[in-house]
């Protein structure tokens, strides 16, 4: 079976294209192949771990071939972002003055947004000035605004350019902060930005988290082996197979035409989407946590079923945990948090969101998407401080209060991920309007009739995301508990479900495009 799955990506004819770049097969923890040189990649590891140099230098050279083959000769931008945060964090440790220690920052934000703007956002901008200068034109009666127009260069993105550069910031700004000190060599540093369990979507890890573990010899017990082999047979199945096929055999369709289908289609494509990235990102995350926990690394949970939340401010507490703390840590409480005030809190909380929606994506929907976020947790701010009688009485929500307030928190979610899926913002408009006026609730059955697949798989994956944590650490505890035979059958039994689910080629990670 194993076999099957690799001859297409393993023949001896294709065996040069395992070093080159190839634009539409990136390399991915959940195809074959990459499942076979991590096999192989791990016996070399395990062979190394007395040698801290020679392992260390080992990850890095398989870090950068992995990132290789998802962008191409790009991987240098990975090289110069950790010679030059490498440096700048070696001179904030060399010098006193507050002076040159925030000119020092300001280089390194330079040099790491100054890399993102150019490669995400220089099209976006060029763009809306041109669109902008048109509008000016029509007002004015000029005719050489009028006649402004731009096209959009030829940019390629780098995959996980995101992530890396607020990595690699967060090292720089800590140590400016003094909260923790610089590394003595540019391999530390360059290991820790280039690990490619997190490398291209993540999670965010943290310096002061990661980097007292590189020279730790990785000695990984059997309850640590069967947790990492438990969150890979978790990612694989929630990308491979809930993501996967739901996006492929019903919401890309609803997004990419949702005129042509009912409103309550719609809903239930708006659901599909919301349980599909899910699925689709933190399955990456369970899957890079995992394979770092089985080289001896431990990360931080990235997703704490964010769809059992009662209010959007305990979303943002578990969805994209390192993302949504990185920006507190970094954007809201440099902007000054809730100390200046409560206008002050609200404009913060709103603007951080604007630049979270911002980084996700060069479009006026991520825009949008950030900005109700932001306004959705000033409110809900607003709310707490206001009306006592909302708030949480002996530390928790009474059992009605928490269903209600899941309903709605989940359905301002979903409101978003209409803006944050759709092609543009007239077809997010089409969306919500098939939703609210053409609504037809007598198709719903002959929907589940026609789409029984993917009405399996939702369901399924909503009843695992809201199963009680009781009994999800019990799943858990049975997966890492179990001899290493039974283990072995449970691996087969994924691969076997994703090759007959399977109806296209592997499908890249939504959070690539970040």
């Amino acid at each position: 079976m194993a076999n099957g799955l690799l001859n297409k990506e393993l023949s001896l004819e294709k065996l040069p294209e395992l070093f080159a770049y190839q634009a539409d097969a990136p390399l991915l923890f959940s195809s074959g192949l990459f499942l076979f040189l991590f096999i192989g990649f791990l016996m070399i590891y395990l062979s190394l771990r007395k040698n801290t140099l020679a392992r260390m230098v080992y990850v890095i050279l398989f870090s950068l071939y992995f990132y290789y083959k998802s962008s191409g000769i790009w991987f240098v931008l990975l090289l110069f972002t950790a010679t030059t945060d490498f440096l700048i964090g070696k001179g904030l440790s060399r010098t006193a003055s507050v002076v040159a220690r925030k000119w020092l920052v300001i280089a390194s934000l330079c040099v790491n947004l100054g890399m993102l703007c150019y490669f995400k956002y220089t099209n976006f901008l060029l763009n809306l000035f041109a669109q902008l200068g048109h509008e000016i034109g029509h007002l004015t009666g000029n005719a050489a605004l009028q006649s402004l127009t731009y096209t959009p260069a030829d940019i390629f993105l780098p995959v996980g350019i995101s992530f890396f550069t607020f990595q690699s910031l967060s090292y720089v700004i800590d140590i400016y902060r003094r909260q923790i000190a610089p590394v003595n060599r540019w391999t530390d540093y360059l290991f820790y930005v280039s690990f490619f369990p997190q490398l291209v979507a993540g999670p965010i890890v943290r310096a002061r988290d990661f980097l007292p573990q590189i020279h730790q010899e990785p000695a990984v017990s059997r309850e640590q082996f069967g947790e990492g082999f438990y969150l890979i047979l978790c990612g694989l199945f929630k990308k491979a197979v809930i993501s996967d096929y739901i996006s492929l055999n019903f919401v890309d369709r609803v997004f990419d035409a949702p005129l042509l289908y009912t409103g309550v289609e719609n809903l239930l494509g708006v659901y599909g989407y919301a349980l599909q990235i899910y699925c689709d990102f933190s399955g990456y995350s369970d899957m890079a946590i995992g394979i770092a926990l089985l080289l001896g690394f431990r990360f931080s949970m990235n997703f704490d079923s964010p769809y059992q939340s009662a209010t959007i401010t305990e979303f943002w507490r578990r969805w994209h945990i390192s993302l949504s703390s990185w920006l507190k840590d970094y954007l809201y409480i440099s902007l000054g948090g809730n100390r200046k005030g409560k206008m002050r809190t609200y404009a913060n909380l709103f603007i951080t969101m604007l630049l979270g929606g911002l980084w996700h994506g060069a479009s006026l929907r991520f825009l949008f998407w950030g900005a109700w976020h932001g306004v959705a947790l000033g409110v809900h701010k607003f709310v707490m401080g206001r009306f006592g009688g909302f708030k949480r009485q002996g530390g928790e929500m009474t059992p009605f209060r928490r269903v209600l307030g899941m309903f709605v928190t989940f359905h301002t979610v979903c409101f978003g991920w209409i803006f944050f899926r759709a092609g543009t913002m007239q077809g997010a408009g089409e969306m919500i309007s098939q939703i609210a006026t053409d609504f037809h609730p007598e198709v719903f059955l002959p929907f589940v009739a026609g789409y029984k697949g993917v009405c399996f798989l939702m369901v399924l994956g909503y009843a695992f995301h809201l199963m009680p944590k009781r009994s999800e650490l019990y799943v858990r505890r049975i997966v890492t508990r179990s001899p290493l035979l039974v283990q072995a059958i449970m691996l087969v039994i994924i691969i076997f479900i994703v090759v007959q689910v399977k109806s296209a080629g592997v499908q890249p990670f939504i959070y690539f495009q970040f």
